[in-house]
Formats: structure tokens, C-alpha cells, sequence
């Protein structure tokens, strides 16, 4: 399987609490929920469409909790979003949790590098880790990521978890499809591109 990442993130980096206000408050964030004011069907029809070839989920603790408390108490057998996540494997990255009680889901046992290598290596479409921001740092630093479905909103906090961390490795991404929705959200998907490259402008490659 390809391991595709999904965020949202504002134009100063920030992933923290884009769901709504009370979604994560931790180290005195104050602004949660800056993705509802900029929301527009396009923006849900290409999540949709991202939802829609996942074969399994990876998420980390944090992002497991948010959702284990919301989607399974959406039942519509239809949704488009709610059918995958109740339904699909769920893996849970996490060194506090002992159980997960979410249908489907199980917790990683032992290195958590190593767990997700044997993931990737299972058949299937997409792995899918959406939010999961410290789980995120450590699946860059390792160079696990296939894709990146980047969500850049048009607003700056100042302050919040950032996307990318200390442990980011220098690589090239290739620019694999753009699209700006009525509300000025930049949705960008990137592929792995190989290692950083580097040069003086103005000179010929």
C-alpha cells in the first residue's frame, strides 16, 4: 500500500485543531476551528474523493481520540466519509492507549517504524493517516510518506503545532495535482521526488 498523508494546514504551517474551536486546546492554543469559515463543496468533494481509495487508516493517539468520538456516531450507511473510517482497518500508533474499543481498530504493536514498513508492504491501495501531526514527524523523519494532500488554508495563527518538525528530512516532492476552491484553499498534492536538489539561480541546471 502507499502511505498518502491528508492535511490541513494554515499559510504559517499550523495543523492544530482545525475542526473546531474545542478540538484541541493543548499548550494554550486558542484558535480552533479556522477551517469551517473557508469550507465550500469543492473542498468536501475532494476529501471525499481522497476517502474513497483508502483501503486502511494510520493515525496516531490524538487524532484516534477526535474520531472515535465523533464518526461512529454517524450511521448513515452512505456516507461517504463515516462508511470507511467505521468500516476500514484502523491502525493506532500510540505508547499510552492498551486498548482501542473502535471497530476495526488495533493497536501497533512494538517499533513503530519497523510496524508501518510491514503495513506498506501489505496489498492495497492507500494507508491513510489524516491529522496525526506527531505521528506525521516521525513517519517523515523515516521517509515513509508516498503522498502528501496538503490543504493550505488562507490564514496565519502565530502560533500551534506546525506540520513540518525538526526531524524532516531534505527532500525534492513533485507537484502531482493543484486546485484553488472559490475560497482561496489551495488543495495540493505532492509525490515523493527523490533527494533535495540544489543549485544558484541564474545559472543553467
Amino acid at each position: 500500500m502507499e502511505l498518502t498523508v491528508t492535511e490541513f494546514v494554515t499559510l504559517d504551517g499550523v495543523v492544530q485543531a482545525p475542526g473546531s474551536p474545542d478540538e484541541d486546546p493543548s499548550g494554550g492554543f486558542a484558535h480552533g476551528g479556522w477551517v469551517q469559515p473557508h469550507s465550500s463543496p469543492e473542498l468536501g468533494a475532494h476529501i471525499v474523493d481522497i476517502f474513497s481509495r483508502a483501503d486502511a487508516f494510520l493515525l496516531g493517539r490524538g487524532t484516534y481520540d477526535i474520531f472515535a468520538g465523533y464518526w461512529p456516531r454517524v450511521t448513515a450507511p452512505d456516507d461517504p466519509i463515516a462508511r470507511p473510517l467505521n468500516t476500514l482497518p484502523k491502525y493506532v500508533a500510540s505508547t499510552t492507549l492498551r486498548r482501542v474499543e473502535w471497530t476495526n481498530s488495533t493497536l501497533l504493536e512494538g517499533d513503530t517504524v519497523e510496524a508501518v514498513r510491514r503495513l506498506k508492504a501489505s496489498p492495497g491501495r492507500e494507508l491513510q493517516v489524516h491529522g496525526s501531526c506527531g505521528l506525521l514527524q516521525t513517519l517523515m523523519e523515516h521517509d515513509l510518506v508516498d503522498v502528501l494532500h496538503l490543504h493550505v488554508f488562507p490564514v496565519t495563527l502565530g502560533s500551534g503545532r506546525r506540520l513540518f518538525g525538526t526531524g524532516t528530512q531534505p527532500r525534492t516532492l513533485q507537484l502531482a495535482a493543484s486546485q484553488i476552491t472559490p475560497k482561496g484553499v489551495a488543495l495540493l498534492t505532492y509525490r515523493r521526488g527523490g533527494p533535495l536538489r540544489v543549485g544558484t539561480i541564474g545559472q543553467a541546471d
